[in-house]
């Protein structure tokens, strides 16, 4: 059975003033999956969800969602959709109920229509108990929880989330995630955009990796995770003041570039035999001592190292 394409964009480029910040963009998301986008702030995702949500034209190239042309038909796109930021979108004078009926309203689906999905939703995200308290008692995650819930009022079948769990604690990350996956079960489409390679492990169907407005790669978890191949040797310094030392030391140890991320040097391997030995006895010729050293299996972190030059625990020190 063939699958329909809930989100298509081919070559979407955009610039402002002297920056280009998208140079001919190319996302494919079918329906009922999770496609994230990863990339450093200034990469092009939040251009990219912005254009594809018709609140920014592309200045070239074309995209469709649930079949409609973002530029040509932007309110049919809005009927198909719903959008939670980086930061929850919710009035912190109102209850959780009084948000989402409002919510409802805006959207036209009636006073009795909206009542009904307020109740349903806060049940479903956990938040029933809460739902008369104004939300400016909520927590981080609550707030999370109730903006997700927003944006699924009118029950849209494609979800644009961006950074959906940036600040919060790892309890309420979780719980987020669990609710984006009973979502993707009942047959909803998602873009998640996010700098958590932990996240995107854990949803994402495909992921498309954007660095200097360009998609560098694309594939599934696993596909991306082959590319990096073998292993990858881990050293943990005991003062990261020596990592150019290490670096020299180590080179031709492994089968690429080693990497220096604070006090910690990541090293490719194709295979980890004799490696650590090896690195080790370079290390100490160096007078370069070391609290830590072993061979790990590939992760994202080391797909987003490879491909962008850069950490992802970096990536949100930049802007867009």
């Amino acid at each position: 059975m063939v699958v329909p394409v809930a989100i298509e964009a081919e070559g979407l480029r955009k610039r402002y003033g002297d920056v280009e910040a998208l140079r001919g963009v190319d996302l494919r998301a079918p329906a009922g999956s999770v496609l994230g986008l990863l990339g450093p702030n200034g990469a092009g995702k939040t251009t990219s969800v912005r254009i594809l949500t018709t609140l920014l034209e592309p200045d070239a190239g074309t995209a469709r969602v649930a079949g409609f042309d973002v530029t040509k038909e932007p309110g049919r796109v809005r009927t198909q959709i719903g959008l939670a930021g980086q930061y929850a979108a919710v009035d912190e004078n109102l209850t959780g109920f009084e948000n989402l009926e409002m919510v409802g309203r805006l959207y036209h689906v009636g006073r009795r229509v909206s009542r009904q999905r307020a109740v349903e939703l806060l049940d479903d995200f956990g938040l029933a108990d809460a739902a008369k308290r104004l939300v400016r008692t909520y927590s981080g995650g609550m707030r999370r929880r109730l903006d997700l819930a927003a944006a699924l009022v009118a029950r849209p079948p494609i979800l644009f989330l961006d950074e959906p769990t940036t600040g919060l604690d790892i309890r309420s990350r979780i719980a987020l995630w669990d609710s984006i996956d009973a979502l993707v079960e009942a047959g909803t489409t998602v873009l998640l955009t996010t700098h958590d390679l932990d996240e995107a492990d854990r949803l994402a169907h495909r992921i498309a990796v954007v660095d200097h407005g360009v998609v560098i790669a694309e594939g599934t978890p696993d596909d991306l995770k082959r590319r990096i191949g073998g292993i990858r040797l881990e050293v943990h310094l005991a003062d990261g003041a020596n990592a150019d030392v290490a670096l020299r030391a180590l080179d031709g140890v492994g089968d690429g570039r080693a990497v220096a991320l604070d006090d910690t040097v990541f090293l490719p391997l194709t295979s980890g035999a004799g490696a650590v030995v090896e690195a080790v006895r370079r290390l100490d010729a160096a007078g370069v001592p070391i609290d830590d050293i072993a061979t790990r299996r590939p992760t994202l972190d080391d797909v987003f190292l490879k491909l962008t030059g850069r950490a992802a625990v970096n990536a949100e020190e930049e802007t867009e």
